[in-house]
């Protein structure tokens, strides 16, 4: 259910908002949602991963990568697709670590 609530609410948010809400909305699902911190840690990390990914391939595959192999070589990786998931593991970080913070604020303000 987090999962979902997170991947959905990242994808469509990511066209109007910048970057970073993806950590509000993590932060705010999990807030609400979450029940154990390990769980609520992967649920948003995972989230967030392939919602980023999918993102990035929905822009780069029109126009067959071009830009983003250019990226990929100014920052000396040797394909594109390495890029991808790269970008995909910073957005997982920031989205784990917002879920993680929404359900440890819930359980300190619980107490």
């Amino acid at each position: 259910m987090l999962f979902l609530v997170i991947f959905i609410l990242s994808i469509i948010c990511s066209y109007f908002l910048p970057w970073w809400f993806v950590a509000v909305i993590a932060f705010a699902a999990a807030y609400f949602v979450g029940k154990k911190p390990g769980i609520t840690f992967l649920a948003g990390f995972t989230s967030v991963l392939l919602a980023w990914i999918i993102l990035a391939l929905l822009k780069s595959v029109p126009n067959d990568n071009i830009l983003a192999n250019r990226v990929a070589h100014l920052f000396q990786l040797p394909n594109w697709i390495l890029l991808m998931l790269v970008t995909g593991l910073i957005g997982g970080l920031v989205g784990g670590m917002a879920a993680l913070s929404g359900v440890l604020i819930k359980n300190v303000l619980k107490k």
